[in-house]
């Protein structure tokens, strides 16, 4: 009884976490009374209440993201409702044009190039990408780090940047599993470079595409001698590489001390569990090697089936320079080996030694070529019961050349509570019996379809259901390259562009529509599209013009660099809380004005303004940043940790670049 006292007075108690949250609701609510008195009219008030409100729900996780923004989307909507009681003469957003977001052009572009992403996947070619990273950059963070970042940050530089983002999320998740680190270390360098990327040429972001026709919609307004001139594809791009560079070489240094550390790879974990539990169940311990067949072997000459007869171990996987070999219709046990082979094995350390000795190969340090073939998400150890009604029964795994015609390497039979091994009797010629439980080593595609045998049952249920198509490689690369041109070469709108190549996918059948929506992050969908209303408020209400000018009033009389800082800083915050579209289109003009007025190039704070825009990496409003959020378990904070450092990097290097390039 006192027991449970002890703990329901435990409960009862507020947490440290609770009482944080409630003093800084206390405190942004005064920041909010306080904007209140000093703000020109009631709708600015209530804009930058509605602001504070956000901020404080991102910052301090009182529920999900994408729930807080789903709760302010509604809260907006329900001042048209409320506008008499708030001294409103309409809401703050017209409720026809809520739910626009949904449809908008940045959530339908994520959409479409979330199923481009998982279509590319799903051909196997993600996995060849992953192949040739973790070849160059081997399993370490700080070379696996540079090469992923530079590579998409290249791409980025072309391309809508959370489309290159999404193209290789993909390839992170295969390098996670087979190298063991974790998501979280890898995504957020990949997405914040993706982002970086935009600023290294004038078509890799929509405010630099946008900005040469503000720039000469400003000049109409302009004497002859103030004409601005427009930039060229590649006048920013020492300013872009140098963000790029800077951005690598942070999480290079420091990701060990900003990236958070999730609790490891799930495949990773799951494979290790099954190992214990057959370890336990059967006493069957194994480790997969991959070993070289140098010219001087013992084995050369030799067929699978008299290596694994004298040494104890089992071949799953096969290369002789003619392709890899592996799963059902690949291994054969007449295949005579050569010089340079390399054989995928199976065995216990103790088989492993003697097997080495007798046969002078050579054990790589890791698994190389069949690093994608035998990670835990691809194959693993499985059991499987013989039913009474099979066509195997009296049958041995030898007679019916179990690991071709089937793509089981059989390690082990259970029977009347006794396991059989190739120790205990030559486990390959014991004809099955009913009610036999096989310890096979098979990839999970083969195990897949032993489940319509009726010659098998499967008890492993807990694996990958993953089917790739290689065969469908040549459509996922059409689509994908059409919609790449659609998107580089046309003026047609980015959403029809990318959902021409994600629709021909699915109509190709390189993905069912069933498999298209489940690659659809939908709490990314929620979180863009509800805090479109959002910005919507912020920009028609006037909200962020008076806020552009007190910030400005106070800079006017100091040097121009520093008044062209702060112009980077006013247009960093405004696209934390709305579009960088938005913010470039509302925040080019005042720059072109403020430049005239103190004596400075105005192109040159427009482009300022331009590049500052993609300085998005505090919270997970832009759109790369949403996008990597749930596939590698990111909180706010952990936005803020690392972006919070981002952010003044990107601002310094920035003015430096821009001082010395202009």
């Amino acid at each position: 009884m006192n027991a449970l006292a002890d703990e329901e007075q435990t409960k009862a108690r507020p947490t440290k976490t609770n009482l944080k949250q409630w003093i800084a609701a206390a405190i942004f609510a005064l920041i909010a009374i306080g904007l209140a008195q000093v703000v020109p009219t009631i709708e600015i008030a209530w804009v930058c209440a509605v602001l504070m409100l956000t901020i404080y729900l991102f910052a301090f996780e009182v529920v999900g993201v994408d729930v807080a923004a789903a709760s302010v989307m509604v809260l907006l909507g329900l001042t048209s409702l409320l506008a008499p009681l708030m001294g409103l003469q309409q809401g703050l957003v017209d409720t026809n044009n809520l739910f626009n977001g949904f449809a908008s052009n940045a959530v339908m572009s994520i959409i479409a190039v979330m199923i481009i992403g998982a279509g590319l996947d799903k051909t196997g070619i993600m996995s060849k990408v992953a192949g040739f990273i973790l070849k160059v950059g081997g399993t370490t963070e700080g070379r696996i780090i540079p090469i992923i970042s530079s590579t998409v940050g290249f791409i980025s530089s072309f391309m809508q940047n959370v489309g290159a983002a999404a193209l290789f999320l993909p390839v992170v998740s295969r390098i996670s599993a087979r190298s063991g680190l974790p998501m979280s270390r890898l995504l957020m360098p990949m997405g914040f470079t993706a982002i970086l990327g935009g600023t290294v040429t004038m078509v890799g972001s929509s405010p630099l595409i946008l900005l040469n026709d503000l720039i000469l919609t400003s000049n109409q307004a302009l004497p002859d001698a103030q004409q601005m001139e427009t930039f060229g594809l590649f006048s920013v791009t020492p300013i872009g590489l140098a963000l790029v560079a800077t951005g690598i070489i942070y999480f290079v240094i420091a990701g060990r001390f900003v990236l958070p550390t999730s609790k490891g790879d799930e495949d990773v974990t799951s494979g290790q569990q099954t190992m214990d539990y057959f370890d336990q169940l059967y006493g069957v311990e194994y480790g997969v090697y991959e070993v070289l067949v140098p010219a001087d072997s013992r084995l050369i000459g030799m067929s699978l089936d008299e290596i694994e007869g004298t040494c104890k171990v089992r071949i799953v996987a096969i290369e002789k320079g003619d392709g890899l070999r592996f799963g059902a219709q690949s291994v054969d046990r007449s295949t005579g080996i050569d010089a340079g082979t390399v054989l995928g094995v199976l065995g216990d350390n103790t088989n492993l030694e003697n097997f080495v000795e007798k046969s002078k190969v050579d054990v790589k340090p890791e698994l190389d070529i069949f690093a994608d073939a035998l990670v835990p998400n691809k194959s693993g150890i499985a059991e499987v019961v013989i039913p009474p009604g099979s066509n195997l029964i009296g049958k041995s795994a030898r007679d019916v050349w179990m690991r071709k015609s089937y793509g089981l390497s059989l390690m082990a039979i259970h029977r009347g509570g006794e396991t059989i091994t190739r120790e205990g009797g030559g486990v390959r010629d014991t004809p099955f019996q009913a009610g036999d439980a096989l310890v096979v080593h098979t990839t999970w595609a083969d195990l897949a379809h032993l489940e319509n045998d009726r010659n098998f049952v499967v008890v492993t249920t807990e694996y990958p259901h993953e089917e790739v198509r290689p065969h469908k490689l040549g459509f996922a690369g059409l689509f994908f390259g059409i919609a790449l041109c659609l998107v580089l070469f046309t003026d047609l709108r980015l959403s029809v562009a990318l959902l021409t190549g994600a629709i021909g996918m699915v109509l190709t059948k390189v993905l069912s529509i069933e498999e298209a929506y489940e690659a659809v992050s939908w709490k990314t969908v929620f979180l863009l599209a509800s805090l479109i209303p959002l910005g919507l408020a912020v920009e028609t209400t006037g909200t962020a013009k008076w806020i552009a000018e007190q910030v400005l009033a106070v800079v006017g009389d100091q040097p121009i660099w520093v008044i062209q800082a702060a112009v980077a800083v006013l247009a960093t915050f405004f696209t934390l809380v709305m579009s960088n579209v938005g913010a470039t289109v509302l925040l080019v003009p005042l720059a072109v004005n403020i430049a005239l007025g103190v004596g400075a190039n105005p192109a040159v704070f427009a482009l300022t303004v331009a590049i500052a825009t993609s300085n998005s990496f505090l919270i997970p409003t832009h759109q790369v940043n949403a996008l990597i959020m749930g596939p590698g378990g990111y909180r706010v904070p952990d936005f803020m940790k690392a972006g919070g450092i981002m952010t003044v990097l990107f601002l310094i290097v920035m003015m430096i670049m821009m001082n010395l390039v202009f």
